[in-house]
């Protein structure tokens, strides 16, 4: 599952600067098996992070940060070598919001993909006595 489509990165970035990086064979479209493995890739450099801090993947509901992140390191993958200097800024930003996340500096903000262990849940361990049973 992405947390992006050629759509919203045609939403964010414009339809001519993907036509620009990744035409299809005809020059005339955008090559949308391209754009779909970008944003398959971006999905799991995104769950690799959210894994590492406990969240259950694919993360949904998807927040929104996550999908503006996901699109951003789509981008700089389809740039490939070519990548602008606000293309490399915004992936680098994506990937440092990320290593936060999985440092379990940032959270996603989002209750139902907390992550494990995080809270909320009364845990009990059974077995031991309190008191030496010596009767009284």
């Amino acid at each position: 599952m992405g947390y992006c489509t050629a759509q919203d990165l045609i939403a964010r970035f414009g339809e001519e600067e993907l036509l620009r990086i990744v035409p299809d064979e005809t020059g005339e479209a955008i090559d949308l098996a391209a754009v779909a493995l970008a944003c398959d890739d971006a999905a799991g450099e995104i769950d690799g992070y959210a894994a590492a801090a406990g969240y259950p993947t694919p993360l949904s509901p998807v927040p929104r940060i996550v999908a503006a992140y996901a699109a951003d390191i789509a981008r700089y993958r389809l740039y490939d070598d070519a990548a602008t200097e606000q293309v490399t800024k915004r992936f680098n930003d994506a990937i440092r919001f990320l290593r936060a996340v999985a440092n379990g500096d940032v959270t996603l903000g989002v209750k139902d993909t907390a992550p494990a262990g995080s809270g909320g849940v009364a845990q009990f361990e059974g077995g031991r006595k309190a008191f030496g049973g010596g009767g009284f």
